[in-house]
């Protein structure tokens, strides 16, 4: 009776110890702090749909499509939001080349002052594509967790890039069914 009781024991432990590791892959983390920056790389329109997120989420936040190093003054974590719009390029007077350079010095200074990028893409499929994916492939890497509509990522290129650099990814169905995980992953400021 010892024997299975210490076996059903054991059994018990195991299981418990796989669950928490599993919800820890799978759930959110709540790692980042307020406030947050939000800004576009490609000039994308979810940007906006990441503000309105965040307003929504109750997070004290400032959207700057075309943010800069001089925008973390006060900054405890960096959104962008990944997808890469012509039209947004063109209206923004900026190239590839430009917004590119754009992110990379955001990003850098980021990582300096030790803040953590928190990654979207929120345009599904419609958002990838060459220009798109060099942006993804390029700055992923660089953040502590990323959100993206699951039909974004059929390819499972978020998938890669995560597993590769050990990235929290989190799929959500479409972009309103980011909200709670966007909300979830800062802490709360009580």
């Amino acid at each position: 009776m010892k024997k299975i009781l210490i076996a059903a024991l054991l059994v018990f432990s195991l299981l418990i110890i796989e669950a928490f590791t599993q919800g820890k892959k799978e759930g959110v983390l709540s790692i980042f702090e307020q406030p947050i920056l939000i800004t576009s790389a490609g000039q994308n329109a979810e940007v906006h749909l990441a503000s309105v997120l965040a307003k929504r989420a109750e997070l004290t936040s400032t959207l700057s499509q075309n943010a800069t190093v001089k925008d973390l003054e006060n900054i405890k974590t960096i959104v962008v939001v990944i997808g890469t719009s012509l039209k947004g390029l063109g209206a923004a007077g900026l190239d590839i080349a430009q917004e590119k350079e754009r992110i990379n010095l955001l990003v850098e200074e980021a990582h300096k002052k030790n803040i953590p990028l928190l990654l979207l893409h929120l345009g599904g499929e419609a958002r990838r594509g060459k220009l798109s994916d060099e942006f993804i492939n390029t700055f992923l890497p660089h953040a502590k967790m990323v959100i993206v509509v699951k039909s974004g990522n059929k390819d499972g290129l978020f998938n890669k890039i995560c597993d590769k650099h050990d990235i929290h990814l989190i799929e959500v169905e479409r972009t309103v069914n980011a909200l709670e995980p966007f909300k979830q992953a800062f802490i709360s400021k009580e």
